[in-house]
């Protein structure tokens, strides 16, 4: 079988190797650009997605990159804490979870690329138009924006926003809490992320809020951010164990993107052509889903057609799983916990007991892992798709 691949990103390299280790040996990847470089900022491997790298025999590259996270933990505005969670081994998963470069990880996928289906398989400079290509099956995983896609719905149009918009940042600062925390901080509006990337010695943040008027270009996550302007909206979160402002301000790189997302399809296969990764399901960045989510679909696309020989196994155990994610992520996921502490207590509190329950936190916290497919139980316990 000859396979085609729209795009070369992180969801396009992982279906190459993927498809590789399932025995597809006429495995090519058209990409636009007319060079890969290692562009963007910081991304969340979970636990889910690292088993999979790992069994594609990545790990030690994956861990040379990467910045193993302990905890997720999190605060209100003024900084006080709402819920913290060990996460990867310290959580009791048989894989870790990492904080990545974005860009890092690509370059990453696309060596091994490269060293296993040969230095041909990847073509830059090469744009998938439409429907149109030369091999049994198109796999579009185009992003955001994909042609793929555009080709099958062509009524569809934009994707929709959601009047928020994210600005992400790099910021070379020493390092917070354990040194390997991800911690989110807000009131279900307005909201800071930060985690240490790279050496532990480069902090990722993202800053969000609503934004008024029509937003900027919608889906293009390297527009350049005004500092000025996020330091001013989060000019007084200073806590204790984070000076918000100071890492916005000294940021070496910032851009600025609506959150967008896009609507889930009533089908991602049709004759010769599946859609993966953004280009199927497209969501918002929450509970760090998106990366990891393409690179489960790339392994259950290359299961499915080497033990079925079609596409139907993946999109019935893909398509339903990341509809209820896109949804989940439309009610702000996890993160739910920090709209709850500010509604019921928006001057902060002397109690989170009191406040949000533990027991109504936690429920909160295991129900997000279920329905994005890291439960640390059942995926300790599922079979592998690996296929030989």
């Amino acid at each position: 079988m000859r396979i085609t691949i729209a795009g070369g990103g992180i969801g396009g390299l992982a279906t190459a190797l993927s498809l590789h280790a399932a025995g597809f040996g006429e495995v090519v990847v058209h990409e636009a650009a007319a060079e890969i470089r290692p562009l963007g900022v910081g991304i969340n491997l979970l636990p889910h997605a690292v088993r999979e790298l790992t069994e594609l025999g990545l790990a030690g590259r994956l861990a040379a990159i990467g910045v193993r996270t302990a905890e997720l933990a999190y605060f209100n505005r003024h900084g006080q804490p709402v819920w913290s969670e060990p996460r990867g081994l310290d959580a009791g998963y048989r894989w870790p979870q990492y904080s990545v470069h974005r860009g890092a990880l690509q370059l990453l996928l696309l060596d091994a690329v490269r060293e296993r289906l040969g230095t041909d398989a990847v073509r830059t400079g090469v744009r998938v138009e439409g429907l149109r290509h030369d091999g049994d099956l198109l796999v579009g995983a185009d992003g955001i924006h994909s042609a793929v896609r555009a080709a099958l719905f062509p009524q569809e149009g934009a994707p929709p926003w959601n009047g928020l918009v994210l600005w992400r940042g790099t910021t070379w600062a020493p390092p917070f809490l354990t040194g390997r925390s991800m911690i989110m901080a807000g009131d279900g509006t307005q909201k800071f992320v930060a985690y240490p990337i790279g050496d532990g010695r480069l902090v990722n943040w993202i800053a969000e809020r609503p934004l008024e008027g029509e937003p900027p270009e919608r889906g293009n996550w390297n527009r350049p951010a005004d500092l000025a302007t996020v330091v001013a909206h989060f000019a007084d979160w200073r806590f204790d164990w984070l000076d918000v402002p100071g890492l916005i301000a000294t940021a070496e790189a910032a851009y600025e993107y609506p959150m967008v997302d896009r609507e889930p399809l009533p089908f991602w296969a049709k004759d010769d052509v599946v859609l993966l990764g953004d280009a199927a399901h497209a969501m918002y960045p929450v509970g760090s889903n998106g990366a990891s989510q393409a690179i489960i679909d790339a392994r259950v696309l290359a299961h499915s057609l080497a033990t079925t020989g079609s596409t139907a196994a993946y999109e019935e155990l893909r398509r339903p799983a990341t509809t209820a994610l896109q949804r989940a992520n439309r009610q702000q996921g996890p993160e739910v916990v920090m709209r709850l502490a500010h509604e019921r207590a928006p001057d902060g509190f002397a109690d989170i007991e009191a406040v949000v329950p533990l027991a109504e936190r936690a429920g909160i916290a295991a129900a997000y892992k279920r329905t994005a497919g890291f439960d640390p139980a059942e995926l300790n316990e599922r079979p592998s798709w690996s296929v030989r």
